[in-house]
């Protein structure tokens, strides 16, 4: 049975999954998945239909118990120290992202994830429209990260890199920007454009050489610079505006 949309103006409404997006709930597809799970009332109604609409400034929308207010949009960057759960939460108990974070920031989350025991460059927003773009594959954005592998990497094994090794979940290619040999071990700049689990870690294992430390230095226009582990850095509303702009093109 379908739910009935809740009243309101056509003029001003906008669909409920892209109002959750927008007021940083969570991306557009995981409100899509909120929707359809029946966590979110409108008017006291649970709505399953993602067709729905509402006007933001006369519907009240729920997820769960709390209300759903749209708040001043942003991005932030993020160092992600070793040894940091990159979600909002864990049910064991480790530290989290959000632990870095002022309440201020509390409406933020992660743009996609890195590893418990890597470091690096994490983005963070608390808009879901955003997070859609810097996460969906069609815009092809690199992220690029200096890795130290075990033993000497020969020339044989940074060409299949870019050839594309097979994992598991499909053929993962690299571009390869530097190699330099360690005294046992070797470090190397790279980028993918695919965001999948470990896929770095994988690659390596798969070709014999087992990751030591991994940092993601870049995500598509964004670097991380000099900022320093556990520190992050607030981009101004012009900034924000720009990039956003630029990367909807």
């Amino acid at each position: 049975m379908k739910t009935k949309q809740p009243k309101s103006d056509s003029l001003g409404s906008v669909r409920l999954q892209k109002f959750l997006a927008g007021a940083g709930v969570a991306s557009r597809r995981k409100s899509e998945e909120l929707i359809l799970e029946g966590k979110v009332k409108v008017n006291g109604k649970v709505i399953t239909e993602l067709g729905t609409k509402v006007n933001p400034k006369k519907d009240q929308v729920y997820v769960g118990r709390k209300k759903v207010i749209s708040e001043h949009k942003g991005l932030l960057l993020f160092h992600k120290p070793v040894g940091v759960i990159s979600t909002k939460s864990d049910p064991q108990n480790r530290k989290t992202v959000m632990d870095y974070l002022s309440p201020k920031y509390k409406s933020y989350f992660p743009v996609g994830r890195l590893d418990y025991n890597s470091s690096g460059l994490m983005l963070m927003t608390n808009d879901g429209e955003l997070a859609d773009i810097l996460m969906h594959p069609k815009h092809g954005l690199e992220k690029k990260y200096e890795v130290v592998v075990k033993y000497h990497v020969y020339q044989k094994k940074i060409d299949r890199m870019k050839k594309g090794i097979k994992l598991e979940d499909g053929l993962i290619t690299a571009m390869v920007h530097d190699v330099q040999d360690l005294e046992s071990n070797t470090k190397i700049r790279l980028s993918i454009k695919v965001g999948r689990k470990r896929v770095i870690r994988r690659m390596m294992k798969e070709l014999g050489h087992p990751v030591v430390r991994l940092k993601r230095v870049a995500h598509g226009p964004f670097k991380l610079g000099s900022l320093k582990a556990g520190k992050i850095l607030l981009l101004t509303d012009t900034q924000y505006k720009y990039y956003k702009n630029k990367l909807s093109e």
